[in-house]
């Protein structure tokens, strides 16, 4: 099945300025853990993507080295930019969270053992990994229905996560099956 120009609804294609502002905003709100943010912000508010389109991308940008939403913010500045779209989503992403770091180590360093300040980031962690997971579960929403594809999350959570292979040689391996499992099932 083919999509023609009309079964596509027309999307922005942003500026450099508006890659840059959209990051820097992600870079703020998104700090202890920016993808929730950043899917957010790309698929639900501005529409750059559409969520299978963003969870190829996180796919894709899970396998290469590096930083997973750094490695999505270079992917998506350069699909619509260039080499200036993907600088701008990089340093919209980067700027505020390193002089939010520098200014709390700071803090930190001289607070750290104040009892409030450690229950404090007790909370905080509670928090994020409740977000994580809630975000976790958006992300795999294009896995509804398809039980090959949802077999295959489930084979490389249980590789990763609890039988702890090396990311490095269970990727391959996990990327070479599933492609081949669903090509053969498709076919």
């Amino acid at each position: 099945m083919s999509e023609t120009s009309s079964d596509v609804p027309a999307r922005p294609n942003p500026t450099v300025f508006d890659l840059f502002a959209g990051f820097f905003m992600v870079g703020i709100c998104g700090f202890g853990g920016v993808l929730p943010w950043a899917r957010r912000m790309i698929v639900e508010q501005r529409k750059w993507l559409t969520q299978p389109e963003f969870t190829d991308m996180l796919g894709l940008c899970q396998f290469l080295p590096g930083g997973n939403i750094m490695n999505v913010t270079i992917a998506l500045g350069s699909r619509f930019r260039g080499v200036a779209g993907a600088a701008a989503c990089f340093l919209g992403l980067m700027t505020a969270p390193v002089a939010i770091v520098i200014g709390l180590g700071v803090v930190y360093d001289r607070y750290a053992d104040f009892p409030p300040v450690h229950r404090a980031f007790v909370a905080l962690s509670a928090a994020a990994a409740a977000y994580l997971l809630a975000t976790a579960w958006k992300i795999a929403s294009p896995l509804r229905g398809r039980p090959l594809a949802i077999g295959v999350a489930a084979l490389t959570f249980v590789v990763i996560a609890v039988l702890r292979l090396p990311m490095l040689a269970a990727m391959p391996l996990l990327a070479i099956g599933s492609t081949l499992l669903l090509r053969r099932f498709r076919a």
